[in-house]
């Protein structure tokens, strides 16, 4: 045998040397590739699983949103009637207090009259017999009730 078949004999036994030590990994690779191929063959109904939930909660949402579009229609009358009512208020109360002003205005004339012509004690007898006048209409008007 010359250099030549003793290199190619000596290469020979450490390939197989080596197959041997590499045999153990090489067959936890290919456990771990048959996991992962059980994983992948699972993957699709796996997806679609996912997709059917998703497809589920989805249109659950869009009926729940639906129902709550017809009870806010439902309910935009009233809360055109209640704004309708904001503004009837806000109109009253603004005319109220024009006639307050007004009247405090013609009030605060009368009260300079009143001091100018020293007229304060005749004014309080006037208010005080215009209430007893009062007061005693409404007695009037309670005792005809009860009879």
């Amino acid at each position: 045998m010359d250099w030549l078949g003793i290199g190619v004999l000596v290469i020979g036994v450490a390939l197989l040397g080596l197959v041997f030590v590499l045999i153990k990994p090489l067959n936890k690779l290919a456990g771990v590739f048959n996991g992962l191929q059980k994983t992948v063959d699972q993957l699709p109904e796996q997806v679609g699983d996912v997709m059917t939930q998703a497809k589920d909660t989805l249109e659950t949402g869009n009926s729940t949103l639906h129902q709550v579009n017809d009870q806010v229609k439902q309910l935009s009358p009233l809360f055109y009637i209640v704004g309708d009512a904001g503004r009837a208020t806000q109109h009253v109360s603004s005319t109220m207090v024009d006639r307050v002003m007004s009247v405090k205005e013609g009030t605060s004339e009368g009260n300079d009259f009143i001091q100018r012509n020293h007229l304060e004690g005749w004014y309080g007898l006037a208010t005080l017999g215009y209430f007893i006048y009062q007061k005693r209409k409404s007695l009037s008007n309670n005792r005809i009730n009860i009879n």
